[in-house]
């Protein structure tokens, strides 16, 4: 008889949190319509279990494209809210109006150093929300990675001085990692866009 091994089940890991940004082209002279169309559908994602938070960029005189962003809790929540007959039913309304011209996707930590978007219809800047130097995105970590892993080496690591190795690790990245990601990092990077993306620190 032939005999099979079974598969042990692919450990989980936690969801990190997504952004997705997406361009609209539309004719400059329907700007009040697409104004009313981009809020009422950042205000109907509001309402979405992961809903983290969304801004928009629309274009100087004169051009066409319009810059979107969405943050969800996980590709999960993101999803959801993609499927739902809400979202169908305010893309179907701007059918005439608005077309589809790019859509991105990032997860995790790179998702905070995008560029803001600006929410407010009075302040307008044509190209879409860039990242900002690798370099620039490994200090800001280090920053947070530094001082918190020293707290935990004088805290932790005296509890568990006893500890084996492997369980000291464990212990002390399974605190530090959420810690890092969703506190002290975004704190972090919302004090240093100016510096991200390369303004000066009278305009931050």
């Amino acid at each position: 008889m032939e005999s099979t091994t079974p598969v042990p089940a692919a450990a989980e890991t936690p969801e990190l949190p997504v952004t997705v940004s997406f361009t609209r082209r539309a004719d400059p002279a329907h700007t009040v319509e697409m104004t009313a169309w981009i809020r009422a559908g950042l205000t109907m994602a509001e309402g979405f279990p992961g809903f983290l938070g969304g801004g928009w960029v629309r274009p100087r005189h004169g051009a066409d494209e319009w810059h979107m962003l969405c943050r969800f809790t996980s590709p999960a929540t993101l999803a959801a809210w993609e499927a739902s007959p809400e979202r169908r039913w305010w893309l179907g309304s701007a059918q005439g109006l608005a077309e589809v011209t790019r859509t991105e996707r990032r997860t995790g930590i790179e998702g905070w150093f995008d560029a803001p978007v600006e929410s407010s219809a009075e302040h307008a800047t044509a190209p879409a929300p860039t990242a900002p130097p690798r370099w620039k995105q490994a200090v800001t970590i280090w920053l947070v990675f530094f001082p918190l892993n020293l707290l935990a080496t004088v805290t932790l690591g005296r509890l568990l001085a006893d500890a084996h190795v492997v369980l000291r690790v464990a212990v002390t990245t399974l605190t530090l990692t959420p810690i890092m990601t969703y506190l002290l990092l975004p704190w972090v990077t919302r004090r240093l866009q100016w510096w991200l993306h390369g303004r000066s620190w009278r305009d931050r």
